[in-house]
């Protein structure tokens, strides 16, 4: 019943209307040729290896290392593609003008000591290889206990799965911050993130332009759940990669021990009198 090729109608809001997870649907043509997929997959781990390499120096490491030789302007395309840049800290050389529909906000965490849960809740994107395709992952997280609130994957990079996850974490936890923070990218910017946070009355906070340390902490995650989970499998399709991050989001909330909280687990700093889930 859903028209890929509709002009009245976006396929989210077509899945919306029939209350289908777009995510379902049978896989669209593949947007990336299969050399691309394994080289995005390797720009991957080097960008987290060192977020501060720019496609000059990846796209030796990829000759050098990978033996995996292509062109920088390729390097480029393929790092906009994954919503990936190379992270330095530079000059404030560009701001939203008056009446942009992108604004960016102040970084509210700066010498703010944080003591409990809903003080701050945080968000971000990462990319994931999947098999022959490739995901887009977001992720809620309250900083004080570091406990993942909700996530969703996507295989388009657009506000719509960010806000799916706001909405899940809300629903899931029966709360909102007081602050919520994130980067500057696009998808927080928009009129559609901010507005859906001031209806909920939370402040909005985000990194400075290339400090990657203003959101430390699912940073951390993401670096966790790949090195862990993703990198060590093949996925076949989106849904495999689906069910095994739940299974690995299980564990990490509710029995995986966190370093920083005393090894205790996020789930019981976050809601200490929550039963644990038996995992699978």
């Amino acid at each position: 019943m859903v028209d890929r090729d509709s002009r009245q109608l976006s396929v989210r809001h077509q899945c919306r209307l029939l209350a289908v997870n777009r995510n379902r649907l049978d896989p669209a043509k593949a947007q990336c040729a299969r050399e691309d997929l394994e080289t995005c997959a390797e720009i991957d781990r080097i960008h987290l290896e060192d977020p501060s390499f720019g496609s000059r120096r990846i796209r030796q490491i990829l000759g050098r290392e990978h033996n995996i030789h292509v062109s920088r302007d390729r390097v480029r395309r393929l790092m906009r593609h994954m919503g990936i840049t190379a992270i330095y800290r530079g000059p404030r050389t560009s701001m939203a003008g008056k009446g942009s529909e992108h604004v960016v906000f102040p970084y509210l965490l700066r010498q703010r000591t944080i003591e409990r849960p809903d003080q701050v809740w945080c968000g971000d994107i990462t990319y994931l290889p999947a098999g022959r395709s490739f995901a887009y992952l977001t992720a809620v997280m309250d900083w004080h206990s570091r406990a993942v609130l909700s996530w969703k994957v996507s295989n388009t990079l657009d506000t719509g799965f960010c806000l799916e996850a706001l909405d899940e974490a809300v629903r899931k936890t029966g709360r909102t911050p007081e602050i919520f923070n994130t980067d500057q990218g696009c998808q927080y910017t928009s009129r559609f993130w901010r507005g859906k946070l001031e209806r909920l009355g939370v402040k909005i906070s985000m990194d400075g332009r290339g400090c990657w340390m203003d959101n430390v902490f699912i940073e951390r995650l993401w670096r966790s759940v790949k090195y862990e989970e993703v990198y060590l499998r093949d996925y076949g399709d989106l849904h495999e990669l689906e069910h095994h991050l739940e299974r690995w989001f299980e564990r990490y909330n509710h029995w995986r021990p966190h370093q920083a909280l005393g090894y205790a687990r996020p789930w019981e700093i976050y809601r200490p009198t929550t039963r644990r889930k038996t995992v699978a």
